[in-house]
């Protein structure tokens, strides 16, 4: 597992988070330092039950934490959930992995005719578009093929048939994510909400048409038969784009995929829940506490996620203190003022472009967590039934305010 080792440095902070330090003490018990002070009251909020509300924040230069409350609070993270599968992605695949879709061809070629089918393979790919179909038409075309005898069969069974995640309503479906498969075109919506693999097959094969390849059959799902010859191959981005377009923009299709890539991967399984098995082992490796955390899905839409802002706190510090992955993790974070989520908030002269966040938000939770002009570490999380969005984004933002200040 990538990452094992911890620096002497992650260590000692991690023994500070965890409050063994006289000033982690002092904060849990209601300390009234000056920094403390100006946070709390930044943080208050009519809008908000305090009971079901949470902070954390932690000097990066001396790992010393300057605000803590109801850190230990297991709450619903909303898409600060993406930061533990960041993390897990970064770390147990790599910021250079990438995603293949490959298309293999059951028969033999003769005279510019391929007596038999082609099969699209998708392997997981969430960035996959019509313009890499039109490559890997491109591909087969330069192979001598002029057409195809049989049909293009669309192949998704490296992720399991399952097209949302636990907790998820039906609705989240086509409107906070399009169906999960582990081949899906990107710019061809399926036309059923089982339609994925059909659909990319009926995109590929119009993409075969386009560049030079008559295709006989058909369009189709299915699955690929074992030992057949790989007639061309798509390599996506590097994980360490995807990351950044999945944290910056929030994407929850990007995240589950690369959940389930984990799990496929790491565990032997595409499913969620092998993602996160592998998630979860790479917090536990990293030293994250996870006591009060349920990981779930991998965007923060369901309702059964659970998280702490003491664990979102180790998770960031642990991000940055790996050299591995330190820069693209924190490039993935939107910027105050400048990218993202972000782009419209804290835009102010004291914070714009000095933080780096990553937002969440769902009708029952509020959340903010990242860092403060590299000098501060910081998780807000906030609940109700539902929660006060704008109350609590302020909450943030003043909370954030302080520390820019500071």
């Amino acid at each position: 597992m990538r990452g094992g080792h911890l620096a002497l440095g992650l260590i000692a902070s991690l023994l500070v988070l965890a409050g063994t330090s006289p000033a982690a003490t002092a904060i849990e018990q209601g300390g009234s330092s000056p920094i403390e002070i100006k946070l709390a009251k930044a943080l208050a909020s009519p809008g908000i039950d305090p009971r079901r509300a949470s902070a954390f924040a932690v000097d990066l230069r001396t790992g010393q934490v300057v605000f803590q409350r109801r850190s230990r609070l297991s709450l619903a993270p909303a898409s600060a959930e993406k930061l533990a599968v960041a993390f897990g992605a970064l770390r147990l695949l790599g910021p250079r992995y990438r995603f293949r879709t490959e298309v293999r061809g059951s028969g033999d070629l003769a005279g510019g005719i391929w007596k038999g089918d082609l099969y699209l393979v998708g392997l997981g790919d969430p960035t996959l578009r019509i313009r890499d179909l039109d490559a890997l038409a491109r591909k087969v075309e330069a192979t001598g093929i002029r057409r195809v005898a049989g049909s293009v069969v669309g192949d998704e069974q490296r992720f399991d048939a399952r097209r949302g995640a636990p907790g998820w309503k039906p609705s989240f479906l086509g409107i906070e994510s399009p169906p999960l498969s582990a081949l899906t075109v990107e710019d061809v919506p399926a036309t059923t909400v089982d339609g994925s693999a059909a659909a990319a097959a009926a995109a590929f094969t119009a993409a075969l048409e386009r560049n030079g390849v008559a295709v006989a059959g058909a369009p189709e799902a299915g699955g690929t038969p074992a030992g057949l010859v790989r007639l061309a191959l798509d390599l996506s981005a590097p994980l360490s784009s995807i990351v950044v377009r999945m944290n910056r923009t929030s994407d929850n299709f990007i995240s589950e995929m690369v959940l389930k890539e984990l799990g496929a991967a790491v565990v032997g399984r595409g499913t969620t829940a092998a993602g996160t098995v592998a998630v979860r082992g790479a917090l536990a490796d990293a030293g994250v506490p996870l006591q009060g955390v349920r990981v779930v899905d991998g965007s923060g839409l369901s309702p059964l996620d659970r998280m702490t802002v003491k664990a979102l706190v180790v998770i960031l510090r642990a991000a940055e203190s790996d050299p591995g992955i330190r820069d693209v993790f924190v490039a993935s974070l939107p910027v105050s003022g400048v990218s993202g989520t972000l782009r419209h908030r804290l835009d102010g002269r004291v914070t714009r472009g000095k933080v780096a966040a990553k937002t969440g938000t769902t009708s029952q939770a509020s959340a903010l967590a990242g860092f403060v002009k590299r000098r501060y570490v910081f998780a807000i999380l906030q609940n109700g039934s539902p929660v006060a969005y704008w109350y609590a984004r302020e909450a943030q933002d003043r909370f954030v305010t302080v520390l820019a200040r500071s």
